[in-house]
């Protein structure tokens, strides 16, 4: 077995027996390989992003929270491309930072001769055009619209006019002058788009935002019709 299908291995065994745990000795025996071995796989997993803990003690060892993870999925060469290559064009978005990491997990937990047959096909992708860097404070914001967490923003506006204001995260969208932030604004008592471009400052609050029951139809026609004032 190579490592990547190890690690793949390892992942699922893991997910098997939660939340129970494995030893490293144990995993060792399962895998055909040293304890120090299985101690660098699992630690190559947490970095990538997976939600592997540990416990000490004579009776300790590691466990995965399933709820964080997914099952394998059963791709074809051509179903594998088509979810790498989208999520390869999310770069110069604000998912561009997500999209590399979800691409690295798509290919990591495929089967190696499928994993094979979709590096072969991406070979003969082109890609003509300068790479757009993603937008300012971009993985900040994905995170705060996702969690619904209250952001306070340093924002200039069209005029070049400066304001600090609290904002509740509601949506992002592609308008066109680039990504907006569409938000509720705590400063105008309304709803707001925000060109990430103009963001200076950003600073998670902590605090989270109840839903709101709130109308985004008049601010996106605005975004559409003409640059953002606010």
């Amino acid at each position: 077995m190579n490592r990547t299908d190890r690690l793949y291995a390892l992942v699922e065994e893991l997910r098997r027996v939660a939340p129970r745990t494995r030893s490293a000795a144990w995993l060792a025996r399962r895998f055909e390989v040293t304890p120090r071995t299985i101690e660098r796989d699992l630690e190559a997993l947490r970095q990538t992003g997976v939600p592997i803990w540990a416990t000490e003690g004579r009776r300790g060892g590691y466990g995965l929270d399933r709820d964080r993870t997914l099952p394998p999925l059963a791709l074809t060469a051509e179903e594998a491309l088509a979810i790498t290559v989208a999520l390869r064009t999310a770069a110069g978005t604000p998912f561009a930072g997500a999209a590399a990491g979800a691409a690295r997990k798509v290919l990591a937990g495929l089967p190696t001769g499928v994993r094979d047959a979709e590096e072969r096909l991406a070979r003969r992708l082109h890609r003509v055009g300068a790479e757009t860097p993603a937008p300012p404070h971009s993985g900040e914001i994905v995170a705060a619209v996702a969690a619904r967490q209250v952001l306070k923003l340093a924002y200039v506006d069209a005029e070049g006019e400066a304001t600090v204001r609290e904002v509740e995260p509601l949506s992002l969208l592609w308008g066109p002058a680039g990504w907006y932030l569409v938000a509720w604004c705590r400063l105008r008592s309304a709803v707001r788009g925000f060109l990430l471009e103009r963001i200076d400052e950003l600073e998670p609050t902590g605090e989270r935002a109840s839903g709101r029951d709130v109308d985004l139809g008049p601010e996106l026609d605005r975004i559409k019709a003409h640059p953002i004032r606010d």
